[in-house]
């Protein structure tokens, strides 16, 4: 049972943050790094509560550290004891070895031919080139979108192309850049202006900008952003990267939702839109004839992994089922939020009701379900 609270959690720490447009101000950061920050109106708000997280006791978790020592990904015995100790509740300390595991990301690292360092190496040129830094690349916005005009529409046809950037190159970094802004800033990691923040921002840069390297033909798109934030959250900086890899090339996962002409996740919502009219018949009739369709919401919660639900711990619960299971997990997540909304949707009869309560889960029906 998770109780809600407007107060600070348990593990939080107070911090000094110098928010850039706000007054230096001492927040409160709860145990997975969010700042919970207390409004006026005094209402329970997004993320701002008090978690309970299942603890697995001393025993379990040397049975868990022994399991990701002697891990063989093909053997059934460890992936049924995995999904064991997945349903149980994943220390937080462990996570990360254990999506690791899950993902295989060492073998997809040493059977490529890609350096990361390498890559960023040649990142780095271009945005000295360009007069922009990877930590200040929010704030280099402007510029990026000053150099993508002029390349774009003022230069000279018969001015050969610049060896160390080219239109492509500033268009993602500006795409990626924007992005930034909006993936997770009250997470610690990201928030504001401070060190942690500053390389966090830069680390989720080189992540992505390395990715779209690593595969030009998915490139960067929205969404990405989010999935690698979470990643940063428990891996390093390079691991992130290689786990970025396996989770958009490997079938099993995001090969079907990310594509740069986004029919990808258009046909995803299509086929969650068949399951929902199988097994919800009613439901589904009252969301379409209200005017909302499948791909208002299944293409933010797919996209993102449901990072906007407001429960961390139920991310990170839907996250490590997604790793042992795949883009099957994300399908069962979404119908089971549905069901969950049910009486709530069909109590709401216009499209301004409707998608707003899909697209920012209460927080009270995610914690009613742990009870």
């Amino acid at each position: 049972m998770r109780k809600s609270s407007m107060g600070s959690s348990g593990s939080g720490r107070s911090r000094t943050f110098s928010i850039k447009g706000r007054p230096s101000e001492d927040l409160v950061f709860d145990e997975f790094g969010f700042a919970l920050v207390k409004r006026k109106d005094q209402k329970r708000q997004h993320r701002c509560h008090n978690y309970r997280y299942p603890q697995l006791d001393a025993s379990r978790v040397k049975d868990l550290c022994e399991l990701l020592s002697y891990w063989n990904g093909s053997s059934f015995i460890c992936r049924s004891q995995i999904e064991r100790f997945v349903r149980m509740g994943i220390p937080s300390s462990l996570r990360g070895r254990v999506w690791k595991c899950l993902l295989n990301t060492e073998n997809m690292r040493e059977s490529s031919v890609f350096n990361y360092q390498k890559c960023l190496d040649q990142i780095r040129g271009s945005l000295v080139e360009l007069g922009v830094s990877e930590y200040s690349i929010i704030s280099a916005i402007a510029t990026l979108n000053d150099t993508e005009n002029d390349l774009g529409y003022n230069r000279p046809a018969c001015l050969p192309p610049n060896p160390a950037y080219s239109t492509a190159d500033v268009t993602i970094f500006r795409q990626i850049a924007l992005d930034l802004q909006r993936s997770f800033p009250t997470h610690r990691s990201l928030m504001g202006e401070s060190p942690e923040a500053i390389e966090g921002q830069a680390k989720l840069f080189r992540v992505l900008i390395a990715y779209a390297k690593y595969n030009p033909e998915i490139g960067y798109s929205q969404g990405m952003s989010y999935i690698a934030a979470v990643l940063l959250m428990n891996l390093s900086e390079e691991e992130a990267f290689w786990a970025l890899v396996v989770l958009l090339e490997n079938p099993k996962y995001l090969t079907a939702l990310f594509d740069l002409s986004g029919k990808k996740i258009q046909h995803q919502a299509m086929v969650f839109h068949q399951f929902l009219k199988h097994r919800q018949p009613q439901l589904s009739k009252h969301i379409g004839d209200v005017g909302v369709s499948s791909i208002h919401f299944v293409t933010p919660w797919f996209l993102t992994l449901f990072t906007s639900l407001p429960c961390w711990d139920s991310v990170l619960a839907i996250w490590d089922l997604f790793m042992l299971h795949g883009l099957s997990a994300v399908f069962r997540t979404g119908l089971t939020l549905i069901q969950l909304l049910e009486s709530r949707l069909l109590s709401l009869t216009d499209e301004a009701a409707v998608l707003p309560l899909l697209l920012r889960v209460p927080v009270d029906v995610l914690i009613d379900t742990s009870r």
